[in-house]
């Protein structure tokens, strides 16, 4: 590796934390509170689009689940994509077609179109995955990318809060069925449109510059954005370093980090997603003759409790306690709670005990692998194959979101609430020992030396840090 490109990713990882990286978390986190929003609201949605247009179990099936499907395509599409044509190129690609998607839903005329416009909603979603995981990860420092990819990804936890607030106020509007679940389709175009222009604004990643196309000299003026400081360059750098798909998939180190990071998000989406999905029964039993109302309240009040506390905890604890060890903590804790619901002599009938365990539940998967399961993939692939391998963890997460959303209701129906809980304790296991058979450690490293790619950090010479950068 040339000196050059040494000097770039030192500062890079010494940068000080600056206004810069929190616009781009808030700008990249835009995806994640769609994404957040789309999941809770088309529920609420489905609840007056059955009856006016006579929806059946398999249409309502696919209604809910089609978009994962289509969010599978697109993270392993527009991933790969990233890595053939740059960063920059893509991103906001994927917003735009998120917005599209959600605002041709709300003007659908019927089943057939909504499912269409639904897979274009859920293709620019599934593409947002590895496009903003990234690029933040690529921005940050060594120190704090933890808590900075998971701000991005913590905007999930406004999405899951605002999406009762959206249902409940348009419950009370007096207006019409038909408008109602319009405007909650169409409201979910609001969060990528109002980013549309940052993200197209972006830097290119310096890291892809100097390392993928070889451009040290381009890379170095950029880090003008990161800090007041100035990054002096010399040299054109080493020529471009492109990663062909067959080499990727050929390397044995990514295909274990492909099994570990994939592998794990699989089973965290599954037990997420069914853990959501169980909601509607956790209300029943809190309040069985809850008005529509009423039970979108209850749902907020356990989102608000459980889930966004959790987020916020990664966010400021994940770089302190570590990514790995956090995501073996919050599988552990998640099995633990699933299991006590299953096992415990009546605890699916006593409220306050079963909702002691169930906000656990939920609380751990957000300050633990909902998170980490985001942030990891970011870190361990090389700079050549980076979007390319997270798009493939995140597809592959959204097809274990997919099975959690399809199957649960049929694994509660045969085994009730208790057997949903048991298989998703043991869902949980194999979270864990995945993740402790096949992930390092990733919190503090340099990427370059997570992904090989160097193999040792070089001090940054005299006036090639930024200003204010600390050394550690």
């Amino acid at each position: 590796m040339a000196q050059d490109n040494r000097s770039i990713l030192q500062a890079l990882d010494e940068a000080p934390i600056s206004f810069f990286h929190l616009r781009a978390a808030v700008t990249a986190g835009m995806g994640f509170f769609t994404d957040a929003y789309d999941l809770f609201i088309i529920g609420m949605a489905l609840v007056y689009l059955k009856p006016e247009w006579h929806l059946s179990a398999a249409q309502i099936g696919l209604l809910g689940s089609g978009s994962l499907l289509a969010a599978f395509l697109g993270a392993l599409t527009l991933g790969r994509l990233a890595d053939l044509i740059g960063r920059k190129t893509i991103y906001g690609l994927e917003a735009g077609l998120m917005a599209v998607g959600a605002l041709a839903c709300a003007f659908a005329p019927d089943f057939t179109w909504l499912l269409a416009f639904r897979f274009i909603l859920g293709f620019g979603i599934g593409g947002d995955y590895p496009m903003s995981a990234v690029l933040m990860a690529e921005y940050s420092n060594a120190k704090r990318r933890g808590s900075l990819v998971s701000l991005v990804f913590g905007m999930q936890g406004l999405g899951l809060v605002f999406g009762p607030v959206v249902a409940l106020t348009l419950q009370a509007s007096g207006l019409g069925h038909d408008i109602i679940w319009r405007i909650m389709l169409g409201l979910g175009a609001v969060p990528p449109l109002a980013v549309l222009y940052l993200r197209r604004t972006m830097p290119e990643s310096p890291r892809y510059k100097a390392l993928v196309r070889g451009q040290s000299e381009a890379a170095a003026r950029d880090m003008a954005v990161y800090s007041e400081g100035q990054l002096q360059a010399s040299g054109a750098g080493p020529r471009p370093q492109k990663t062909t798909l067959r080499a990727f998939l050929g390397d044995r180190r990514n295909l274990i980090m492909i099994l570990g990071t994939a592998g794990a998000w699989f089973l965290l989406d599954y037990a997420f997603y069914g853990n959501v999905i169980s909601t509607p029964q956790i209300i029943g039993l809190l309040a069985p003759h809850a008005t529509p109302m009423q039970a979108t309240a209850w749902a907020l009040i356990i989102f608000a409790v459980a889930a966004v506390p959790g987020y916020l905890a990664s966010i400021l604890l994940m770089d302190r306690i570590g990514h790995r060890r956090l995501q073996i903590i919050g599988f552990a804790v998640m099995a633990a709670s699933f299991g006590l619901i299953a096992l415990i002599p009546g605890m699916t009938r006593d409220v306050l005990p079963f909702l002691l365990l169930y906000g656990m539940s939920f609380f751990f998967i957000e300050f633990g692998p909902n998170c980490t399961t985001f942030v990891i993939p970011a870190e361990v692939f090389p700079t050549g194959g980076r979007t390319t391998g997270h798009g493939i963890a995140a597809g592959i997460g959204k097809l274990g979101a997919f099975a959690g959303t399809f199957l649960f209701p049929f694994i509660s129906h045969a085994g009730g609430l208790k057997g949903a809980m048991m298989f998703a304790a043991g869902v949980s296991i194999l979270g864990l020992v995945l993740t402790q058979m096949t992930l390092p450690e990733t919190s503090g490293e340099a990427l370059e030396a997570l992904s090989a790619e160097i193999r040792e950090t070089p001090a940054v010479s005299p006036g090639l840090a930024p200003t204010g950068a600390s050394r550690p």
